[in-house]
């Protein structure tokens, strides 16, 4: 077993959080994925830089860093702010569509139709719920505890069910947690969690699929401290070592004893 990484800080979270805004925007909004993939991947690169970055020419020897997003960090490092920004934010259109993006369930697509009805606010969607589906309500019912990080050592604890958990359904399960967690945030959004199983392939018959998923989804539900599974789904894919799976769980998960403990679990990004 690998040693767990101990949690660190990011000197330039605030570049960081600008380029995720951007690349939210250009998957929300503009639905251009390049730009997306190309904003993420600066974003992630430069989470893992160890020193604070003090130029855009300094970001730029960065592997995905390219010149276009080193000016927008010389922008952003000698005025405070970046124009685009400032626009992006100013824009109702895209501000609703990026708020509404924020419900889980509700992708860009789901978006930009509800903004277009009308729909533009989380009170608006309130009051159109029947145009939602069960994810969608949940989503929105949870909608603040979704929004809040969930510390490391709660997210330990969390680890510690799911893993218990899945080993309970079937002991061939190999659950490993993912994302920010694995790389050693302090916090996150919620926990990226890979499942693999050795009779789970990318050509294993749909009815075999479909009892991975049931058994899972069965076993989360019953939890004691599982208030609601939001959705569920298995994907499979190629491994080196023959056969994996991955699933995606979204639930509303309190501790025990700990009413204010929410989260989520998802399929890794």
């Amino acid at each position: 077993m690998s040693k767990r990484k101990a949690p660190q800080e990011n000197p330039n979270q605030a570049i960081t959080d600008l380029l995720s805004e951007l690349a939210n925007y250009e998957k929300n909004v503009n639905r251009a994925i390049h730009k997306y993939n190309a904003y993420r991947k600066a974003a992630s690169v430069i989470s893992k830089y160890p020193s604070k970055i003090k130029s855009g020419s300094e970001a730029k020897k960065l592997d995905g860093v390219g010149t276009k997003i080193a000016e927008k960090i010389d922008e952003f490092l000698s005025t405070g702010k970046l124009r685009k920004i400032e626009k992006i934010r100013q824009d109702d259109t895209s501000s609703s569509i990026n708020l509404l993006t924020r419900v889980s369930g509700i992708g860009p697509a789901a978006a930009r139709k509800l903004v277009d009805e009308g729909i533009k606010t989380l009170e608006d969607l309130r009051k159109n719920e029947n145009k939602l589906n069960h994810h969608q309500r949940i989503g929105l019912k949870y909608f603040k505890d979704f929004e809040k990080r969930i510390p490391r050592k709660e997210m330990l604890e969390m680890q510690d069910v799911v893993l218990s958990e899945v080993k309970k359904v079937d002991p061939a399960y190999i659950a490993t947690v993912c994302g920010s967690f694995r790389r050693g945030a302090e916090s996150s959004g919620d926990m990226d969690i890979l499942l693999t199983h050795p009779d789970f392939t990318s050509e294993s018959a749909k009815k075999v699929q479909m009892r991975h998923h049931n058994n899972i989804l069965k076993q989360f539900d019953s939890l004691p401290d599982c208030d609601e599974v939001v959705s569920f789904q298995a994907k499979a894919f190629a491994s080196s070592g023959g056969a994996a799976g991955k699933h995606s769980l979204c639930h509303r998960h309190t501790l025990q004893g700990r009413n204010e403990i929410h989260g989520r679990m998802s399929a890794p990004k």
